[in-house]
């Protein structure tokens, strides 16, 4: 009989403590659902909901000031607190260097999911508190609403 010395008894100790890791490591795994090859693969479609925009551009009076726009500019800012049709407002000044703005400085981007919705908001109280606000300064407006595409 052939005997083991140490240094071939720690050998074998760590090879066989590699393999149960290994083992152990390989069990915890998850194994992930084999692929059918004929099962169709398919990217998931983003369906995109068709919004309502509305677009509100203001030319204020040369006799409003700043403190007078920016009241106006708070107050437009408060409406989707108060008016829960509202999806989301976005707003901005002009800066385009093309000088074809007419003199309106002041661009609102309201968006609604439904004409429904823009039903309720332009009646609304607070829609009507807002344009109090806004009419003593207010010289020019445009108005635009489309649907998205």
């Amino acid at each position: 009989m052939k005997t083991i010395n140490n240094h071939q008894l720690n050998t074998m100790k760590k090879t066989i403590l590699l393999l149960f890791t290994i083992l152990l490591i390989c069990s915890c795994i998850d194994k992930k659902e084999e692929i059918n090859p004929k099962t169709e693969i398919t990217k998931p479609v983003i369906e995109m909901t068709k919004q309502l925009r509305h677009v509100v551009l203001f030319k204020f009076k040369a006799s409003s000031t700043s403190e007078d726009i920016k009241k106006v500019e708070d107050a437009f800012l408060e409406l989707p607190s108060k008016i829960e049709e509202i999806k989301s407002l976005e707003w901005g000044l002009n800066n385009s260097p093309e000088g074809l703005n007419k003199g309106l400085t002041h661009c609102f981007f309201v968006t609604f999911d439904s004409e429904e919705a823009r039903a309720i908001y332009l009646p609304h109280p607070a829609h009507k508190a807002f344009v109090a606000i806004l009419s003593p300064h207010l010289d020019d407006v445009l108005v635009v609403d489309y649907w998205t595409k």
